[in-house]
């Protein structure tokens, strides 16, 4: 698996001044596995914003001294990232903090615009500058222009969203209100529920609601406005129903923890349902089902379940080591596989082994694992993948912005069973993929696999789109001899 997760979102709004930077802190432990490239928080307390963040895992990030000195406040707003729309540097970290004509402004963002690069233009030709490479900044510019002529921040981001096209989760955090934003097609999830001391809180998924001792209400609705004041919650639903609900079904498949409940539906039964068809579609006669760890489980075990084959743990993963990690000194991703993940011999020896991961996206990975049971004396390995075949760039967030380096675009299944050495390969049929929740089927986006694009698909798509590179005087050619 080569697909790196989503951003994590997470925003509190308090009774009165407390530790908000530890709440944000806990929460985003839990959201951590939607991004591992770098994390924020923002303070506000009184209407003044304290942040931190930068490059790497929340508990590199946030030591106690930074913790400590980001104070108390009323709200507080989080943030964990993997670039989608520029590099990972510090400078594109979250959440952005705007001082405008207005007041203060903090956001945070999950998603990805399609129509960043024409809204961008426009700022540039305006005379804006831009300290980023995110559509994240460019939505921050897009409300400041509201907020400028708006009679209250929600006014602004109400404005704001007349102009924004594609997959935004936001969270807005202005001198006295919180804001939960979420696009009209609903392609990323947000939620809210409240503390027992009445605090309020936002987030991405349910399991960094758990993490804080909140419980859930219910989901923010495609296209609603959700405002926390100090006089109570409400809701504009000016938005809502404006497009058809797409939500990105791989959130069920891999981006979301199996703990988390999205619309109402469990992640992990979703997960084992995925497992239960793959069982209906693939009858393989085998002695042991493993999946690998660890969206992989869910669907293995469900696998299980449904075909009378026993389940198994066929690896041991090295919990100590996170998705950005790089061995000292090794440039093989091979080695990088080794560490992360290690066979349970004793499991494998001798058996047919039917494997189930979450999606097979270039392959290289895959081939790595199978290898591995291979060493480790399986006799035949058949390699399912709980997902489709990713045919499509996603330009709503999922790190996948060409088609070049999905091996389903230019191989056959048989090839690409033969490349990575299984005995057999089989994927979810498409048709099945949008009733893993019960259901109709519909409300679901499945463009990476079917090319049914919700919205018009961007000008400009590349993830690097706003990057302006740099060379020193001595690489010109000019100089060259």
């Amino acid at each position: 698996m080569a697909i790196h997760e989503e951003c994590g979102v997470f925003g509190i709004f308090a009774n009165g001044v407390e530790n908000v930077a530890s709440t944000a802190y806990y929460a985003l432990f839990a959201l951590q596995h939607r991004g591992q490239e770098s994390a924020g928080i923002v303070v506000n307390n009184d209407g003044v914003f304290t942040s931190h963040k930068d490059v790497g895992l929340v508990n590199d990030v946030f030591t106690p001294r930074n913790l400590e000195m980001l104070g108390e406040g009323n709200m507080a707003i989080g943030h964990v990232r993997y670039s989608t729309t520029g590099g990972g540097g510090r400078e594109n970290a979250q959440p952005i903090v705007v001082n405008h004509l207005k007041g203060n402004m903090a956001l945070a963002h999950n998603g990805n615009l399609v129509n960043s690069f024409e809204l961008r233009s426009e700022l540039e030709n305006e005379g804006s500058i831009f300290h980023t490479t995110t559509d994240t900044e460019v939505i921050s510019y897009i409300i400041t222009k509201e907020r400028v002529r708006a009679k209250s921040i929600e006014d602004a981001v109400l404005g704001a969203m007349d102009r924004l096209k594609g997959a935004y989760s936001l969270i807005v955090m202005s001198p006295s209100k919180l804001i939960a934003v979420r696009d009209p097609h609903g392609f990323r999830p947000l939620c809210y529920g409240q503390r027992p001391d009445g605090a309020y809180v936002v987030a991405s998924e349910t399991c960094a609601l758990d993490a804080v001792g909140a419980k859930l209400i219910r989901d923010v609705e495609p296209g609603e406005m959700i405002v926390f004041t100090k006089d109570g919650v409400l809701s504009d639903r000016t938005h809502c129903g404006k497009e058809p609900k797409s939500f990105c079904v791989f959130e069920f498949l891999y981006i979301a923890r199996p703990d988390s409940v999205i619309d109402g539906k469990s992640v992990h039964e979703a997960r084992k349902q995925a497992g239960a068809f793959l069982a209906q579609q693939y009858k393989i006669d085998a002695d042991i089902v493993v999946g690998v760890p660890d969206s992989g489980l869910d669907a293995a075990y469900g696998y299980a379940m449904e075909s009378g084959i026993p389940y198994g743990i066929g690896f041991i993963k090295n919990k100590y080591i996170g998705r950005t990690f790089i061995a000292p000194g090794q440039k093989s991703r091979e080695d990088k596989v080794r560490i992360k993940l290690n066979v349970l011999k004793s499991a494998i020896e001798g058996k047919r082994v039917i494997l189930v991961d979450d999606s097979i996206v270039r392959g290289t990975t895959s081939g790595r694992i199978v290898r591995l049971l291979r060493e480790a004396g399986a006799k035949e390995v058949h390699l399912l993948s709980s997902a489709p075949a990713f045919m499509n760039p996603c330009y709503y967030g999922t790190d996948i912005d060409s088609r070049d380096n999905l091996i389903a675009c230019h191989h056959t299944v048989e090839e690409i069973a033969q490349i990575i050495g299984a005995d057999s390969l089989g994927y979810l049929d498409i048709s099945k993929v949008t009733h893993l929740t019960g259901g109709d089927g519909s409300g679901f986006c499945t463009a990476c696999f079917d090319g049914k694009y919700p919205t018009e698909e961007p000008t400009q798509s590349k993830k690097e789109r706003f990057e302006r590179w740099e060379r020193p005087i001595s690489e010109n050619p000019k100089f060259q001899k």
